[in-house]
């Protein structure tokens, strides 16, 4: 697998996404995936805001659950993350949140990028920084995907030894979306979008946004 990390001038707030994309990557192979990170998502849809001042009262009602800690646990979009994903960095001031609906993001950029590419097999992933529980250090995780799985199921199947898997599974999207977010860093990399090629994903064209929400059953 190789990822591309995109060299990209800074995106502005409420610009075209879908120009930008193609201002800075000119051509997709075929299996490929195209890395998003989060915060050009949410400038594009107007996700920001300018005033620090009401930051905790924003917090709570981005959150779907909030934890009154010093770091404002919430849980959002089924995950957990600190302060419902709303990010100061590479803001210019302002306070910018998690896109509308990635999932739907991720989408009408796939069907737009290969109508216009003329591409059958792509992914889309669009990506945003978060942590393990107790580890120092940024990860990657996908909001949101589109056009391939995003878990590689081993339930019932075998293991070296003939032992029968009973839960494992890979997730797939974070994977992807951590190993780019490496690729692309954290700071002012100015590296905003990221192409992986020759991965062994599973190219589909529909996607249950419910596959990585872990089921209590």
């Amino acid at each position: 697998m190789q990822i591309k990390a995109i060299k990209t001038r800074v995106f502005s707030e409420s610009e075209d996404l879908f120009s930008f994309i193609l201002e800075h990557v000119k051509k997709i192979k075929e299996n490929s995936i195209l890395v998003i990170t989060s915060k050009i998502v949410a400038l594009s849809e107007g996700r920001f805001v300018f005033s620090r001042k009401d930051k905790e009262k924003l917090v709570k009602k981005e959150s779907d659950i909030y934890l009154n800690s010093k770091t404002w646990f919430t849980i959002k979009y089924g995950m957990v993350m600190p302060k419902a994903g709303i990010d100061e960095s590479n803001g210019a001031g302002m306070l910018i949140l998690l896109p509308k609906d990635s999932y739907k993001s991720a989408d009408n950029i796939h069907k737009e990028l290969q109508r216009k590419l003329k591409i059958k097999n792509l992914g889309v992933i669009i990506s945003d920084s978060n942590f393990l529980p107790l580890r120092s250090g940024a990860i990657g995780v996908a909001l949101g995907y589109a056009g391939f799985r995003g878990l590689k199921n081993y339930i019932g199947k075998k293991d070296i030894f003939g032992r029968v898997l009973k839960f494992t599974k890979t997730n797939v999207a974070d994977s992807l979306a951590t190993a780019a977010v490496l690729c692309m860093g954290e700071g002012n990399e100015r590296q905003q979008l990221a192409l992986i090629t020759n991965s062994t994903v599973k190219f589909s064209g529909k996607v249950t946004r419910k596959e990585m929400r872990m089921s209590n059953k």
